[in-house]
């Protein structure tokens, strides 16, 4: 699946940003692709190509107060793009969400409406 198809939202439906974000895109008429993304995780080619999207680093996704954040030690200014990516891969809780992938551009959409700077 590649990140870059024309309408996708990587959606967590127990988040309160994930589903604002979505009801926002629904209200203007947008069904997105839905990637329930903590029940089919990206792999790390997935995630690098929607780190390009953004056109942030790795450590700009990560949910920093997620306990796998601690555990696996990933504050440590040392590690890589490819250990950060590579832990997402393994532990999609840690990835920000909701993201909205449209027209070869995508956002964090936190607050929710951030998505529709993609419209």
């Amino acid at each position: 699946m590649q990140p870059s198809s024309p309408t996708r939202l990587y959606h967590n439906p127990a988040c309160s940003k994930s589903r604002g974000a979505l009801e926002l895109l629904r209200e203007r008429g947008i069904e997105p692709e839905l990637v329930a993304y903590l029940e089919r995780a990206p792999g790390a080619e997935e995630l690098r190509g929607l780190l390009d999207l953004l056109g942030l680093p790795a450590r700009a996704l990560l949910r920093s107060g997620e306990d796998a954040y601690a555990e696996l030690g990933l504050d440590d200014p040392a590690l890589d793009e490819a250990s950060l990516i590579a832990a997402m891969a393994a532990h999609p809780q840690l990835i920000e969400r909701p993201l909205f992938v449209h027209a070869g551009r995508a956002v964090i959409g936190r607050p929710p409406e951030r998505v529709l700077e993609l419209l």
